[in-house]
């Protein structure tokens, strides 16, 4: 690159994967009260790659994202594996649709000073899989976007962006400033030190109110899938059980 690029990662709030999901009474929102919380794992790879694109080519990463307060501590996570800034849209904890959400974003981007070169999202958020704020930002900001992708190589102002396909891979070049979309597996996200968090902590966030627009999608209520549940025979004990088993081979099958 002929010039250092300054590279903005967006990232979402989400309950842990592979929490056990309750709804308050009313069915509106998640029950926070025993519920931890992290960064949707698509995310973190687009952290991770920030932070290699940065090394590589030089510039400086910020990571934004909309949240409650208490998503300050999702931006500090990223900010322990060495993220330069961190930008918090702050709300009420309310959910946004996918429509405001990008609309926010879109808002801050064009206060940004300088300008990011290139806009990293993850493909989809771990908790509502909308696959689609990050293509909403670059269509509002006119920047072309790739989605999915699973490789980054940057050359002369210039981008190429892979992605799997059926047949193998497809890539697409695209100039920059642009918008590109990360998939888990584009590499091995690092853990944050030690002296990351410490110095994490005393970095100061910037903090924004975003403007809500309504007009997007119309949440009725929240349902959590039933558990699938599963059953159970015991065959027998010790060696009183080794005909039940050699039946049920039988019957898969398996013996001849």
């Amino acid at each position: 690159m002929n010039r250092a690029l300054n590279i903005l990662v967006c990232v979402k709030r989400v309950p842990e994967t592979g929490a056990k999901i309750t709804l308050t009474p009313d069915e509106q929102a998640i029950d926070t009260a025993h519920l931890g919380f992290t960064i949707s794992p698509h995310e973190e790879c687009a952290v991770e790659e920030a932070l290699r694109i940065a090394t590589a080519h030089g510039g400086t990463t910020t990571v934004l994202t909309l949240g409650p307060p208490e998503a300050a501590e999702q931006i500090r996570n990223a900010m322990a594996m060495g993220i330069d800034e961190g930008v918090l849209l702050e709300t009420d904890g309310s959910d946004w649709d996918p429509q405001a959400t990008a609309a926010a974003i879109v808002d801050a981007v064009r206060a940004l000073d300088p300008a990011p070169d290139l806009l990293l999202f993850g493909n989809e958020s771990a908790d509502s899989g909308g696959y689609q704020v990050g293509i909403r930002v670059a269509a509002a900001l006119d920047l072309p976007c790739v989605t999915g992708s699973k490789a980054i190589e940057l050359s002369d102002g210039a981008l190429v962006a892979r992605r799997e396909s059926a047949g193998g891979w497809e890539s697409f070049a695209v100039s920059l400033p642009a918008v590109v979309t990360v998939k888990e597996g584009i590499n091995l996200p690092r853990y944050p030190s030690l002296p990351g968090r410490l110095k994490a902590k005393k970095k100061e966030l910037h903090r924004l109110e975003p403007v809500r627009r309504d007009g997007g999608l119309v949440k009725v209520r929240l349902r959590v899938p039933p558990d699938e549940g599963g059953q159970v025979e015991i065959l027998g004990n010790g060696a009183g059980a080794a005909p039940k088993v050699v039946e049920i081979l039988a019957e898969l099958g398996v013996l001849e």
